[in-house]
């Protein structure tokens, strides 16, 4: 099959490993039994998973913060798809750096004004961080987005916004961005990996949430296409 686009794994693997929002464990594999177990030719591994529904790379969905919101399970199938913008703060991000309305300014400068219904990501270069928990967590201080540059987002009618971090807001900050984000209606996507593997314009992403019934976080499996040169 000639199939016209490069696909780009945005997601991190689960493992016990991963950093958790807290000091416990984010995510973890129970074998219930195994091939050993079994009798007969065919013989199977039966496993249990116990994790977060912010674990890895996931989704947050109105409901997450409003009452009533819409939940994981009733996203329109259209609006887990979008054309997807990446705005790099990498070469000044630092743990405390915050993304200003001016970052998204500077990027329409160079790349024209952002879309309505694209999917910006936010690349801050966080994520070469994420094999170590503590390092990544980093007592909770790590690059996010301020207010303003998230209004400006929402105003631009954009359909989600991701981070290669475990948040859009630090705790302290009155989680401000979810407010703002989820909020409108939209979606906000954390632990984004492989954002450096992205165009600054041009892609589109594919938002795979697990179908559960009053979610209002899903781990999800996130993945980009970029467009093949012929």
């Amino acid at each position: 099959m000639n199939f016209p686009y490069t696909l780009i794994d945005l997601t991190h693997t689960l493992d016990k490993d991963i950093p958790a929002w807290d000091d416990g464990c984010a995510f973890e594999t129970q074998v219930k039994f195994d091939y050993a177990d079994c009798e007969g030719d065919v013989t199977f591994r039966v496993q249990n998973f116990s994790m977060y529904a912010c674990a890895g790379t996931h989704m947050d969905v109105a409901s997450h913060c409003v009452p009533g919101g819409t939940e994981v399970d009733a996203i329109p199938l259209n609006e887990l798809i979008a054309p997807c913008v990446v705005i790099d703060v990498s070469a000044q991000a630092h743990d405390t750096y915050l993304v200003q309305r001016s970052d998204i300014e500077h990027f329409e400068s160079l790349h024209g004004k952002i879309q309505q219904h694209a999917l910006v990501m936010i690349k801050t270069g966080w994520s070469r961080f994420w094999p170590d928990a503590l390092r990544y967590r980093n007592n909770y201080v790590f690059p996010t987005i301020s207010g303003d540059a998230a209004q400006l987002l929402i105003d631009r009618g954009v359909r989600g916004i991701g981070i290669d971090t475990h948040s859009p807001d630090r705790p302290g900050s009155g989680f401000v961005v979810h407010k703002i984000v989820l909020g409108a209606g939209a979606y906000i996507i954390e632990n984004v990996a492989h954002l450096d593997k992205l165009p600054a314009v041009g892609s589109i992403v594919l938002v795979v949430p697990l179908k559960i019934r009053g979610a209002t976080e899903s781990p999800v499996r996130l993945i980009g296409f970029i467009k093949s040169k012929s």
